[in-house]
């Protein structure tokens, strides 16, 4: 079952891109199996931004890289288990950082979020039902650590009725459950949808979806498996303007460098040996997993606030090449933009700064603001582009072409009338022009405004876990005691009913 992805520890993004080669994968892109995503044009920009995240942990190792526990060597801080706040704060940092670095996703919070998670369920897990879950979790992430690995998370099912339970569709595989089971394991099927960057990862790692009943067992798995394993087969998802990548040129695209991956994983009777099962059949820690996971992912979207650095900066440089930098409505909406990408990051890291341990010793970042900071992503970017965009002009979605630049009857036409300031060279124009349509209309919208509706979750999803916080029958008492009402209980008693939220934050406080 085992691959040997790379005999040595991965070090570099070069090290990385060559760990990816020579693999058998079974992928299909416009209904084409691909030989070698790695030289492929339209996948390669997603495996420069992933390797990325290796050349920030070798330039800036106090960011992005950490001592493993395991192996006592250096590894990439996204396989790292938060111990304290100060990890849970430069995981954050650390995705703005590498934000602003590519200009899209870099497509390994999910792995990072989903082990954390996991780290304090099968804790819990063991200590409930006396599994082996949480050792043999430590295990593989040794495992891991010794290669430096990307490991990915595989979460959401395709789940086809949405109003029927898993155990109650008529066709079981619209979620992932077993098939069968032997000694040594246990077999899959099913289908997880839009995974982010798992073609470019080493392993995956399979949850549950949601809360699961008695009769959804079958579906109570979660466990690792290689990328190549036998059995599953990737289609690999459009993106709004991906075929400008094989155009050639580096202009129409926009970002030419970087770019997201997502693509469907259908299994078809994949084997998990047990030594990978870190769940098997425990339904009634399936939500616990799930809430755990949306904390750490939904605060994770602190690396919009890094794509939205540059966005903004975007949109300021066009206003300088335009020549009205210091008209005041410019000014006033990169103001907007900034407040705007700013109050992303703020709660994002401020659910980091109140962390709290858990019987495991991993630290969760607190619930409460995590989807406070992910509902604000399912609309702030939104606004942020409408300003790039207005800032930019009508040339974003109406440009003319790198071809007819570089054509020898009418490119010079589109050099005399695509010119702005005449110290700026129209192709520097139409660049920043073209970036601003890559992020707000194009390619890295689908990072920068899609995923962030959809990701860890739809908007309705951080509005109910926000009234499942939000302690009402504590916030009525204090508004009684100040408004001079009588109560039954007694007042002073109220900071130690605290529970939750407010009751972490008056401890840290």
């Amino acid at each position: 079952m085992d691959t040997t992805f790379t005999a040595t520890k991965i070090q570099t993004g070069e090290e990385y891109i060559n760990s990816l080669k020579g693999r058998d994968l079974t992928i299909y892109l416009f209904g084409e199996k691909v030989d070698d995503p790695v030289t492929h044009p339209m996948i390669r920009p997603s495996i420069n931004a992933m390797a990325k995240t290796y050349d920030l942990a070798v330039a800036a190792p106090e960011l992005a890289a950490v001592t493993s526990p395991f192996t006592g060597e250096k590894v990439s801080r996204f396989l790292h288990v938060c111990t304290d706040v100060k990890d849970l704060v430069l995981q954050n940092k650390m995705q703005r950082k590498l934000g602003q670095l590519t200009g899209t996703c870099f497509q390994r919070c999910v792995g990072m979020d989903a082990f954390n998670a996991l780290y304090s369920v099968t804790f819990e897990m063991d200590e409930a039902y006396q599994t082996d879950y949480h050792s043999k979790l430590k295990a593989f992430l040794t495992k891991m650590h010794r290669y430096n690995y990307v490991v990915g998370g595989a979460m959401t099912d395709v789940k086809g009725d949405r109003s029927l339970a898993p155990h109650q569709q008529e066709d079981p595989d619209v979620f992932v459950h077993i098939t069968k089971r032997t000694e040594e394991g246990v077999y899959i099927s099913g289908a997880k949808a839009h995974q982010t960057g798992v073609i470019n990862s080493h392993w995956m790692i399979v949850m549950p979806t949601m809360r699961l009943g008695e009769k959804d067992a079958a579906f109570a798995i979660i466990g690792a498996i290689p990328v190549d394993a036998k059995g599953i087969t990737y289609i690999y998802g459009r993106q709004s303007c991906d075929a400008r990548s094989m155009e050639g040129g580096t202009i129409d695209v926009g970002n030419a460098q970087y770019g997201g991956q997502e693509a469907m994983v259908i299994f078809d009777e994949v084997f998990i040996p047990n030594e990978y099962i870190f769940m098997d059949g425990e339904y009634d820690f399936a939500a616990m997993l799930v809430e755990r996971f949306t904390a750490y992912h939904r605060r994770s979207y602190v690396c919009k606030s890094g794509v939205g650095d540059v966005l903004i900066g975007a949109a300021a440089e066009i206003a300088e090449m335009n020549g009205v930098p210091k008209a005041s409505h410019i000014k006033d909406k990169l103001v907007q933009m900034t407040h705007l990408n700013e109050t992303i990051y703020g709660t994002g890291i401020a659910s980091s700064y109140q962390g709290y341990p858990t019987k495991s010793g991993a630290y969760l970042c607190d619930e409460m603001l995590s989807n406070v900071c992910k509902h604000h992503v399912t609309k702030l970017p939104y606004e942020i582009g409408r300003l790039a965009q207005d800032l930019g002009g009508g040339l974003v979605a109406t440009m003319p072409s790198e071809q007819d630049l570089n054509n020898d009857e009418i490119g010079h036409l589109v050099q005399k009338y695509l010119k702005g300031k005449v110290d700026v060279s129209t192709e520097d124009r139409m660049r920043i022009l073209r970036l601003i349509e890559n992020m707000t209309l194009g390619r890295n919208a689908v990072g920068y405004l899609t995923e962030s509706m959809h990701g860890a979750g739809s908007p309705q999803a951080q509005r109910i876990q926000i009234g499942r916080f939000m302690q009402l029958e504590y916030k009525k008492r204090l508004a009684k005691i100040i408004a001079g009402i009588e109560l039954e209980e007694d007042q002073d008693l109220l900071i130690n009913e605290l529970s939750g939220y407010f009751a972490r934050v008056f401890k840290l406080a």
